[in-house]
């Protein structure tokens, strides 16, 4: 970013802040894209494994009846 960039986004922001529809001069149009957030669709905490259900004893704590919470097919969360 050179001082003319950094000169007009100054330009620009006062303009916008004093509510004047457009900037002092006229700005080359911006080379850069506009930056975009990362959008994630999936999160790996919510993969749930594939585990081999053993009977009615939980995989965690076998001496407790299974309640088919998803605990022992995920991280925890």
């Amino acid at each position: 970013m050179n001082e003319e960039r950094i000169r007009s986004l100054v330009r620009e922001t006062i303009a916008r802040h004093l509510g004047a529809s457009a900037a002092f001069p006229p700005e080359p149009p911006n080379p850069d894209p506009p930056l975009q957030p990362v959008s994630f669709l999936t999160h790996d905490s919510h993969y749930r494994y594939t585990v081999p259900k053993s009977g009615d004893a939980c995989v965690i704590e076998p001496g407790v009846r299974c309640t088919h919470c998803g605990y022992c097919e995920s991280h925890g969360h």
